[in-house]
């Protein structure tokens, strides 16, 4: 039984030495008592939906809006847009039309690429007009 308690508390041990060195790679976005301090420059801090430096976005439509509605990414950025509503819905910018999803049907996902040019690109869906977003690229 003692060899079971020393274990024990080796594992404990461990698991307490991983949490404070910042060293879990939980991605479930909770958090340790002493998170005021700064991640190191390799770990993001936990981001917000709205923006990402590099990789991916998603963007949810429901409830006939978009969200986030605008969003902010790296130029290149792949952008996922899921249709969580009830209707067909598009994702389309307007002007130059820099990127257009097409119908995306209810329950469909479709993915794009963010423009490689920094810029406001605002977005509408074409099939409903007052859906409204921007996506800033920068």
């Amino acid at each position: 039984m003692g060899n079971r308690a020393r274990t024990a508390a080796a594992v404990i041990a461990a698991g307490l030495f991983a949490a404070t060195a910042g060293g879990c790679s939980n991605s479930g976005g909770g958090s340790s008592p002493s998170s005021s301090a700064t991640p190191p420059s390799s770990v993001s801090p936990a981001a917000s939906v709205s923006s990402s430096p590099v990789g991916k976005v998603v963007i949810t439509i429901k409830d006939f809006a978009f969200e986030p509605a605008r969003p902010t990414v790296a130029p290149g950025t792949l952008i996922t847009v899921v249709n969580k509503d009830s209707a067909a819905h598009t994702l389309t910018a307007t002007g130059n039309k820099v990127f257009d999803t097409g119908n995306v049907a209810p329950g469909q996902t479709v993915t794009f690429t963010a423009p490689d040019k920094a810029g406001s690109y605002p977005f509408i869906c074409t099939i409903h007009p007052y859906m409204k977003g921007s996506l800033t690229v920068r």
